[in-house]
């Protein structure tokens, strides 16, 4: 290297002194080359970073494009893709900008291309004055449709804080962003489902087949601890409830006697003009009327002609004075039971039911065989497991709405929620996962198979499990919604869970693991920890943006 050094250096050193001419001339054309070099790294780079942007803006327009190109005319096309484009791209440098938008009415896509030049600085000293780019986007809006169902906390934890007006808001928010996704009705569908420890299904369904009461028809054994029919209704012994506390009551057979001593020496007659035993049994009836005992229908006489009261005028007017005839007819006098067999309890009639249903399965234990609170099999009028128990719970949510695109009728349920109750997030997870597939209260549209479909629960609580049908232990419950998390991975299912923490409870690590899409499951990427009330709108932003996002073919 010192010798090559020593070399250049001399050679510099002649050049210096030469007085040649043509040596001159040749270093100014050894540096032509050396000039164009540079030139074309500063240039291409300077361009590059123009058509980088150009693509960006013309992803942006054929999203916006998108969905005014099945209504507008190739005229409006062209104006509004020129004008949403050029509002997009600011870069001064690029000159003679055009952009061309096709749709063929009946396709799926919509293409807007770009031209443009870029002067060049450098290069133009070998002749190159400028740089040409061209640059091209598809929205395919028709390929993929949303599936969304919005599992929403409405328990009484979340009136602190400004917590359920600040859902309230971010829900409504992130339904017009779904809409404006829409192009055509049925490319996005919601289900809302509010829970607590129930979930509500409408009272309107209580003559549906996927409810249990606890009738006779559905289960001789009429287990009071889920059974509606054993909480609901009236005792003849007095305001005893449940069920098997009114019928652990006596009473009387006869009806008004409260006692067992007034019971027993009560009793009712064959005869019912009669309320004591012996004029019960001594009864009968006179042939000259109204004379109720034996001695003054015999000793008593009547005319024949029922005008005349006195035997003179009956016998001057023709008529026959006689002696009343007695007929004994004797009532049957039965005295009064005292016993625990005459207390009858009468459930209420189930049109009088608010709606809310429990978790399914056994009524003392979870089903650990067939799970039915962790899946979506459908209800099986024969398995009492398989149906939603029917609970009178009094901090009933409003009722959740399947799959729908009725966005105004999404909006009222929204804005009518009231916080109140203890939390149960299994039950609302189970039913907003049965409102993607269909069952029970929820009917799923078909799908269609020349579209692809995003799958997804969006799970907001704002506190940890208090209660559900079995128990009050968090851990037990937080058990067996691990278990259905797990199936909805398990289904190709994406789920976003969001915990909105703002009285210092611990981070939930159930919600952590729970969240997650297919292929990528637990994925903290899914979870959201909120401290403030406010952040539910943003992060429900971010995350309509994520499902609303259409697929962007370059």
């Amino acid at each position: 290297m010192m010798s090559a050094w020593t070399k250049f250096r001399s050679a510099l050193r002649a050049f210096r002194v030469a007085h040649a001419g043509n040596v001159a001339i040749t270093f100014a054309l050894a540096t032509l080359p050396i000039i164009a070099t540079v030139g074309f790294a500063v240039d291409y780079s300077r361009a590059n970073s123009v058509k980088v942007a150009m693509q960006a803006a013309l992803d942006s327009t054929a999203l916006m494009l998108s969905k005014e190109a099945a209504t507008d005319t190739a005229t409006q096309l062209q104006t509004n893709a020129q004008n949403y484009f050029l509002a997009l791209f600011t870069r001064t440098e690029a000159k003679n900008v055009t952009v061309t938008a096709k749709f063929t009415s009946g396709s799926t896509a919509m293409v807007v291309s770009a031209m443009a030049e870029v002067p060049t600085t450098l290069l133009g000293v070998i002749g190159i004055n400028k740089i040409d780019l061209t640059s091209s986007s598809s929205s395919k809006w028709g390929e993929t449709r949303l599936r969304v169902a919005l599992v929403l906390d409405n328990t009484g934890s979340m009136a602190q804080s400004g917590k359920m007006t600040a859902l309230q808001a971010a829900t409504k928010s992130l339904l017009s962003q779904l809409q404006n996704a829409v192009t055509t009705n049925g490319d996005v569908y919601v289900s809302i489902i509010p829970f607590v420890k129930d979930v509500n299904f409408d009272g309107a369904n209580y003559t549906s087949n996927y409810i249990y009461w606890g009738t006779v028809a559905q289960d001789s054994s009429l287990s009071d601890n889920i059974s509606w029919d054993a909480n609901q209704g009236t005792c003849s012994a007095g305001n005893y409830s449940p069920r098997s506390t009114c019928l652990a009551q006596s009473t009387c057979s006869i009806s008004g006697y409260t006692s067992q001593s007034s019971c027993t020496g009560a009793g009712t007659c064959s005869l019912s003009s009669y309320t004591s035993q012996s004029t019960c049994t001594a009864a009968g009836t006179c042939s000259n009327g109204a004379k109720t005992t034996q001695s003054s229908c015999t000793t008593q006489k009547a005319c024949s002609k029922s005008q005349y009261s006195t035997q003179s005028n009956c016998q001057n007017n023709g008529g026959i004075w006689t002696a009343g005839t007695w007929t004994a007819t004797p009532g049957t006098w039965t005295a009064g039971v005292w016993s625990k067999a005459n207390t009858k309890w009468t459930p209420n009639n189930h049109n009088t039911w608010n709606g809310c249903v429990m978790d399914r399965g056994n009524p003392g234990t979870p089903d650990t065989t067939n799970n039915y609170d962790t899946n979506v099999v459908s209800p099986d009028v024969t398995i009492n497991a398989s149906l939603y128990a029917a609970d009178q719970y009094s901090a009933c949510p409003q009722a959740a709405m399947g799959l729908s695109y009725n966005w105004s009728s999404m909006t009222s349920l929204v804005n009518n929620m009231t916080p109140n109750g203890n939390t149960n997030q299994a039950i609302g997870l189970q039913l907003g996962w049965l409102s993607l597939i269909g069952g029970g209260p929820f009917t799923s549209p078909a799908m269609n198979p020349n579209y692809k479909y995003t799958q997804a629960i969006i799970l907001l609580t704002d506190g940890l499990n208090t209660q559900d049908r079995w128990y009050t232990s968090q851990n037990s419950i937080d058990a067996r919604e691990q278990l259905t998390c797990n199936n909805i991975n398990a289904a190709g299912i994406t789920l976003y869970t969001i915990q909105v923490n703002t009285g210092g409870d611990p981070t939930s690590t159930l919600l952590q693991k729970c969240a997650g899409s297919p292929g990528n499951y637990p994925d903290s990427g899914k979870f959201y920890l909120l401290t403030s009330a406010n952040q539910m709108l943003t992060v429900f932003t971010q995350i309509g943006t994520e499902l609303s996002q259409l697929r962007i073919a370059q």
